[in-house]
């Protein structure tokens, strides 16, 4: 007994040994590389500093406090431009750009550009090309898209004759602008000019400024979650200053959306990478399971579960893959376990077993019972000619479109991040209701109701969910719910 006591000993020292050694060595936050004064520390940068500790105070207060400023970095070192560079102007005798792309950046934080240049913040920009721009630029006109779609997303910095961008297209910081030196990104959507925070960076509301709204409420959920509840509470406990932020070790009171999706936990180091944890697609109409595609040439591609998947080596024929050679394959598999990896900083196996079941019940509800079969009736009323090939000419389509993109959307998301309220009566809720109350009747006014009951007999009745809909609640279900309702609120008064 004592011996077998002495080996657990042992064996639990050397893996707490093991623990410290990868947190010390591993999971450090990122500095910028090579020696200040040599590969950053402009001379002439002072100049820019002396001016505008009055010129613009506030701005020099940030940096002089930040990261940078207290490491030397300055203002030349990040805004110095060269002679070929498209938005280069002279300013004070110094030859400079006003954007700090994330290829600026990338001299001094190599890791986390790449990263990012591969992940789907940097081509948030491609909604540009979508239904989604659509609806804004024509439906609702290009100054609203300006405003609003373009903040998030980026956009396409114009530069004018001066060297200078366009006030038509800056400022942005949208999470995948297109930037004059070709790069994609905007490294201060989330650590805001000039202090760059880490600090900052990791709390929900950087990431909400983005994901909020009728269509990926993500900060809402968030705050209704546990586990926003307990970031309000313990706020003081995050320790977001900390340059390692190893989830369990530096805090353990609660995670943040940079905790699951970029931060650091014992085992697996932070990523810049925003979807390399997802293992589902939950924007589009029917989710899939997705598997992750890494490339050669620093891009790489989500592949939807049951799609062939390349081998390391070869080159996809796939217009996503931009030329490039497969370097790496994670399936969603490898993806959910990255994610696991992290709950399992502060949960037991048991409870990220049971979110993950619950999670994936309620995605394959909503894909099985209501997108499935919409989407089938969609394709054909389309087929047969009864909607045009043109989007959002007909309420059918506009019906269709917040099912899917937004009540539909709440409710995978809710679920995904454990929020009851957006999981049910933001979203599934509404998806019934605009399916039954909504979607059907419409469907009935465009195809007469004879055509209809047709389509909701090939496409609905199978369907063990909507049975009620073709026979009714029936009077087992009624008596059920007629008990309950008179126990709590006296006899006759359920109607």
């Amino acid at each position: 007994m004592i011996v077998r006591k002495n080996i657990i000993t042992h064996a639990a020292g050397v893996a707490l040994v093991s623990l410290f050694l990868l947190l010390q060595s591993g999971i450090t936050n990122a500095r910028p590389t090579g020696q200040v004064g040599v590969d950053w520390g402009e001379k002439a940068g002072l100049g820019c500093v002396k001016c505008h500790m009055t010129e613009t105070p506030g701005l020099y207060h940030q940096w002089n406090e930040s990261q940078h400023g207290q490491s030397g970095v300055n203002c030349l070192d990040c805004h110095q431009a060269e002679k070929t560079d498209k938005d280069a102007f002279m300013h004070e005798d110094e030859l400079i750009s006003v954007i700090v792309s994330p290829k600026d950046c990338s001299k001094c934080h190599p890791t986390e550009f790449n990263e990012f240049h591969r992940s789907h913040h940097s081509n948030a920009a491609e909604i540009l090309g979508s239904l989604d721009n659509l609806l804004g630029e024509v439906l609702g006109g290009p100054e609203a898209v300006t405003g609003g779609c373009k903040k998030c997303h980026g956009n396409k910095v114009e530069i004018d004759e001066q060297g200078k961008p366009t006030l038509e297209t800056w400022p942005n910081t949208g999470i995948g602008r297109i930037n004059p030196d070709g790069s994609r990104g905007s490294c201060s959507a989330c650590h805001a000019r000039h202090s760059f925070s880490r600090a900052q960076a990791r709390t929900p509301d950087t990431c909400g400024k983005c994901h909020m709204g009728p269509d990926h409420p993500h900060i809402e959920v968030y705050n209704e979650s546990k586990h926003g509840i307990m970031y309000r509470a313990n706020i003081d406990k995050m320790n977001l200053e900390s340059d390692k932020w190893v989830v369990g070790v530096d805090y353990s009171v609660a995670p943040t959306c940079t905790t699951c999706h970029m931060g650091a936990a014992p085992y697996i180091a932070k990523t810049h990478d925003v979807g390399e944890r997802i293992s589902w697609n939950l924007r589009t109409p029917i989710s899939k399971k997705i598997n992750l595609i890494r490339l050669d040439n620093g891009y790489q591609y989500d592949l939807p579960e049951g799609e062939p998947l390349p081998k390391v080596g070869e080159k996809p024929n796939d217009p996503k893959a931009k030329g490039g050679t497969v370097t790496e394959v994670m399936t969603w598999k490898d993806r959910r376990a990255n994610m696991e990896t992290v709950c399992h900083g502060c949960h037991v196996s048991s409870t990220v077993k049971g979110h993950y079941k619950q999670f994936d019940d309620l995605v394959n509800l909503y894909n099985n019972k209501f997108a499935k079969p919409i989407a089938a009736i969609v394709e054909e009323l389309k087929k047969d000619g009864h909607l045009t090939a043109a989007p959002f000419d007909e309420k059918l389509e506009w019906v269709w479109w917040e099912i899917w993109h937004h009540e539909g959307r709440r409710a995978r998301h809710g679920s995904a991040m454990s929020g009851p309220d957006y999981t049910w009566w933001h979203g599934m809720y509404e998806v019934v209701k605009h399916t039954y109350f909504s979607f059907i009747p419409e469907l009935k006014k465009l195809v007469g109701k004879k055509e209809a009951d047709r389509l909701l007999t090939k496409y609905f009745k199978p369907i063990e969910g909507h049975a009620w809909y073709f026979n009714g609640l029936g009077q087992e279900a009624l008596d059920e719910v007629r008990q309950g309702y008179e126990e709590r609120y006296g006899k006759g008064s359920f109607k």
